[in-house]
């Protein structure tokens, strides 16, 4: 069970994934070896599973994203969900309750390349019965 300092340095390492021991330690006022034996033990219990970059689609040339729900046949659906996560251009899968079965984020270069990509890759996986793409215009947060 994690407590208020594990917490404290999970939220410091998802303000800044590259946060050292010592600016973790400084923050909460503990040392750093304990900082440093607390993350490590964030890790070894697969709370903290990676650390990654935060990348801005638009920047590095990807002017059209979406966040695509998928509705599937049942029994096609951990083939599809698997399929998905073998695209490039599909950058976040997710198995959902709601609205859709499956929601995924694409990044493509040109609106005309994701449309195409949805009609022709997505739809066309056996057993996916509609896709709803949502376009993002802006993200304001995360």
């Amino acid at each position: 069970m994690i407590d208020g300092t594990d917490k404290a340095i999970i939220q410091i390492l998802e303000d800044n994934a590259r946060a050292s021991f010592l600016d973790v330690a400084k923050q909460l006022k503990i040392s750093e070896s304990t900082a440093r034996k607390r993350i490590h033990n964030l890790e070894s219990e697969g709370i903290i599973k990676k650390y990654s970059a935060i990348i801005e689609p638009v920047k590095v040339g990807y002017g059209s994203v979406a966040l695509v729900g998928i509705d599937v046949i049942s029994e096609r659906f951990l083939s599809v969900a698997k399929a998905l996560t073998e695209f490039d251009n599909v950058k976040f899968v997710a198995t959902c309750t709601g609205d859709h079965m499956l929601m995924v984020e694409i990044w493509m270069e040109k609106p005309y390349e994701l449309r195409n990509f949805i009609s022709e890759k997505i739809a066309k996986l056996e057993g996916v019965i509609r896709t709803c793409p949502a376009i993002i215009n802006e993200k304001l947060k995360g």
